[in-house]
């Protein structure tokens, strides 16, 4: 089943949840601030991803900027600051079966539906 990480509070995931209606597959949201993902969760994520930690984070968010911004963090303590900030996962993340994109831009979603 077709899965999708989602913040409503971001355009880009509410334009990648209408992108998943509109395909008229079911699927399964996730509103990971809510149910924030494990450090085992992510790690899979972002091996689906075919990225690097660093990757899925939100450099611009000011948690960010404010206590990570600059030093020399490992891929597990990038992913803890993820479990920790949620708001530093980048949306929205789809993931059908074995693959998984990141909906910047929302049109990279149809690549796996």
């Amino acid at each position: 089943m077709i899965k999708i990480y989602h913040n409503n509070r971001c355009s880009k995931s509410r334009c990648g949840l209408e992108i998943l209606e509109d395909s008229g597959k079911e699927f399964e949201v996730v509103k990971y601030l809510e149910n924030v993902p494990t450090k085992k969760e992510l790690k899979e994520l972002i091996n689906l991803l075919g990225i690097e930690p660093i990757a899925l984070v939100r450099k611009n968010e000011a948690i960010w900027k404010e206590k990570f911004k600059g030093k020399d963090l490992s891929d597990s303590q990038i992913i803890t600051a993820m479990v920790e900030n949620p708001k530093l996962i980048e949306r929205p993340i789809i993931i059908n079966d074995n693959k998984a994109v990141i909906g910047r831009p929302p049109e990279r979603i149809y690549d796996i539906i």
